[in-house]
C-alpha cells in the first residue's frame, strides 16, 4: 500500500487497482491536480474534510470518480451536482479494492453542539481513517490514521484510542490548527503500544507500507 498525505485530513491511498483520496479539506493542499481516481472519499461534512469549492475541479480531472460519503454530506452534495454516493455503517465497497464502513455519528464537541454524521472507512482490510471519531472499529487494523487535535478530543483520549486500536502502524493526521504537532507526535511515540510504529507524512513524500 502507497500513501501520501496533502494536510490535516487528506490522505492519498493506492491499493491494487484503487486510488483513493480520502477527506479533501481546506487545510490540504495540491490534491487538485491528482488524475487517475477511482473515487473520493469523505467522512462528513466539516469544510477540513471536504471542500467543496475545489472538488469540482477534481472531479473534472477524474470523471470515472464517485464522491462517497455519509448521508448528509452526500445529500448536500448532490443537491449542488455533484455524483455522490451515500455510504453507511457495514457498507462495502468496491472501489478496485474493497473498503468497509464503520461508525455514525461525529465525536461530542459540546452538549449544545448537535452531533452530526460520520463514517471511517477501512481501506483494503489495511489502513483505517476514522475521521472525527475515536470509536475503534470492530476489525484488525493495520495503518491507523491517528487524529492528533481537535476541539472535540484530548491528547489523552488519543493515546487510550490509539492503544485500543493496536495498530502496526499509526499516521498522525488531523493536526493543521496546531503550532507545534511534533509535540503531540512525541507524545504518540512516547506512549504507543508495544508493537507500533508512529509515521508522520507531514512532508508530503509518499510512502509504501
Amino acid at each position: 500500500m502507497r500513501l501520501r498525505k496533502f494536510g490535516h485530513d487528506c490522505l492519498l491511498v493506492e491499493h491494487a487497482d484503487a486510488r483513493l483520496l480520502l477527506d479533501p479539506g481546506i487545510f490540504a493542499s495540491g490534491f487538485e491536480e491528482l488524475t487517475g481516481l477511482t473515487g473520493v472519499l469523505v467522512t462528513h461534512q466539516h469544510v477540513d474534510h471536504c471542500d467543496q469549492d475545489r472538488l469540482p475541479a477534481l472531479l473534472e480531472r477524474n470523471p470515472a470518480a464517485v464522491v462517497h460519503a455519509d448521508e448528509a454530506t452526500a445529500g448536500g452534495l448532490a443537491d449542488k451536482g455533484f455524483a455522490t454516493r451515500t455510504v453507511r455503517h457495514g457498507d462495502v465497497l468496491d472501489l478496485g479494492t474493497p473498503v468497509q464502513v464503520f461508525g455514525s455519528d461525529h465525536a461530542m464537541v459540546h452538549p449544545d453542539v448537535p452531533v452530526i454524521p460520520n463514517v471511517g472507512y477501512l481501506v483494503a482490510d489495511r489502513l483505517f481513517h476514522p475521521g472525527d471519531s475515536l470509536v475503534p472499529p470492530d476489525a484488525d487494523v493495520q495503518i491507523l490514521g491517528l487524529p492528533t487535535a481537535a476541539p472535540w478530543m484530548k491528547a489523552a483520549e488519543v493515546v487510550d484510542y490509539l492503544r485500543a486500536v493496536h495498530p502496526q502502524v499509526a499516521v498522525p493526521i488531523h493536526e493543521a490548527l496546531l503550532t507545534r504537532p511534533e509535540l503531540y507526535y512525541g507524545l504518540f511515540e512516547d506512549l504507543a503500544p508495544t508493537g507500533t510504529q508512529v509515521r508522520v507524512l507531514d512532508g508530503g513524500e509518499p510512502i509504501e507500507i
